[in-house]
């Protein structure tokens, strides 16, 4: 199974600090942010990474992280994402790389206390479909927020005014062959963009959708409050701990 982390995308929440870099390279206390999400699959027992860059810098990435031998790799793969298209456009990119297998996504700004690898290796031993996290938090409202029905998630809702649960789907998904199909079919929302909460609407309504709840902290690090909140609690207690 390969893993694929989405460091695309213009940071625009996190101007001017982003106006001379990516997002994904702004620090999180002592490491860059790129760091975590590499560790996050690692830490799973993945070898073979994928990284989807963009934006001005995107030779930066291959400046820091060269062939990935710092975090045990043989080797990185890289592929660079033109404009913002959105998580589902950006993940597209992914398709030769995936090679007809299964694949971890994890977005570039999301960064976690524990690890994934329980969920992993359950996904490891699904036949076919996805699997998504999730993490109880205090504003669901920007989030995707799965609505269940017993303990099955029905749909999920992008960003809802009135969310139907405190969970927010967070930015580590997993799957089949099939999500580049999904995505093909996909039409840009009313941002412009392709939606990665349509993909796994897809999964779902094809009763293919499992789900896992996140140990320990969780922060997107996507605006100056989370980037700071994600910095304070690396510092406290650490990230990706095994």
């Amino acid at each position: 199974m390969k893993g694929v982390v989405l460091a695309g995308g213009l940071g625009s929440r996190l101007f001017p600090l982003t106006k001379v870099t990516n997002k994904h390279l702004l620090p999180v206390y002592n490491e860059p942010m790129i760091y975590y999400p590499i560790k996050t699959l690692v830490n799973a027992g993945i070898e073979e990474i994928l990284i989807v860059t963009g934006g001005n810098n995107a030779g930066e990435f291959l400046r820091l992280l060269g062939n990935g031998s710092e975090f045990g790799l043989k080797h990185l793969n890289y592929t660079y994402q033109e404009g913002e298209g959105g998580i589902a456009a950006a993940l597209s990119l992914a398709e030769h790389f995936a090679d007809n297998g299964k694949i971890v996504v994890v977005l570039g700004d999301n960064i976690i206390e524990k690890n994934i690898r329980k969920a992993v290796d359950a996904f490891r031993k699904q036949k076919d479909g996805a699997r998504i996290m999730l993490k109880e938090v205090p504003d669901p409202q920007r989030f995707g927020v799965p609505v269940f029905e017993g303990d099955r998630i029905v749909r999920v809702e992008e960003k809802p005014a009135e969310p139907a649960s405190q969970y927010a789907v967070i930015g580590i998904y997993m799957y089949d062959e099939r999500v580049f199909d999904f995505i093909k079919t996909l039409k840009p929302s009313q941002r412009g963009e392709l939606e990665i909460t349509d993909v796994n609407n897809f999964y779902i309504h094809d009763g293919k959708m499992e789900w896992d709840i996140i140990d320990g902290w969780w922060s997107d690090a996507g605006t100056f409050e989370s980037l700071q909140y994600a910095g304070n609690m690396v510092a406290k207690t650490g990230a990706n701990t095994l």
